[in-house]
């Protein structure tokens, strides 16, 4: 098992099998030492995560739908390293976009789900830079979609 999967597992977290895209599209490129991953809905083994944040979901539910999405972003960087995550050398990048009402202003609050589990099953690799932002609705009704940048070596 490879260190990082050792992590995830002491975390209680073992990784799926990558999504596949809903659409016309790829789940990753990869361009010199980058890998760039589609965005992932918030989806765990019971089916997609859906609600609307400040609507029919708390932040603390929010919060963990985004964790959802990492451990998906993290699915497709493996599978964008062919098999072996451990190449990956840092998290560069994520954007989150929350399924919120007008005046929900938490979008940090809920994506920090996603970074807190990058940096508990990373540590420093697992830093980034990152955006958070309001939808007004996602795909199929979830309440969180995130896309992600990676170096690779």
């Amino acid at each position: 098992m490879s260190v990082i999967e050792t992590r995830l597992a002491e975390l209680g977290v073992t990784l799926p099998d990558a999504p596949a895209p809903a659409a016309n599209y790829v789940p990753f490129v990869q361009t010199g030492n980058l890998v760039h991953v589609s965005g992932q809905i918030s989806a765990n083994a019971d089916g997609m995560i859906k609600g609307k944040l400040g609507a029919d979901m708390d932040v603390e539910a929010g919060a963990a739908a985004a964790r959802a999405c990492a451990v998906s972003l993290l699915a497709q960087l493996k599978a964008a390293c062919g098999g072996d995550i451990d190449r990956l050398v840092r998290v560069v990048k994520l954007v989150g976009f929350v399924n919120s009402t007008p005046d929900f202003g938490d979008q940090p609050k809920v994506i920090n789900g996603a970074s807190d589990f990058m940096v508990a099953a990373l540590g420093d690799k697992g830093r980034h830079a990152r955006s958070a932002v309001s939808a007004a609705s996602l795909p199929f009704g979830v309440a969180v979609e995130i896309e992600g940048i990676f170096e690779i070596a």
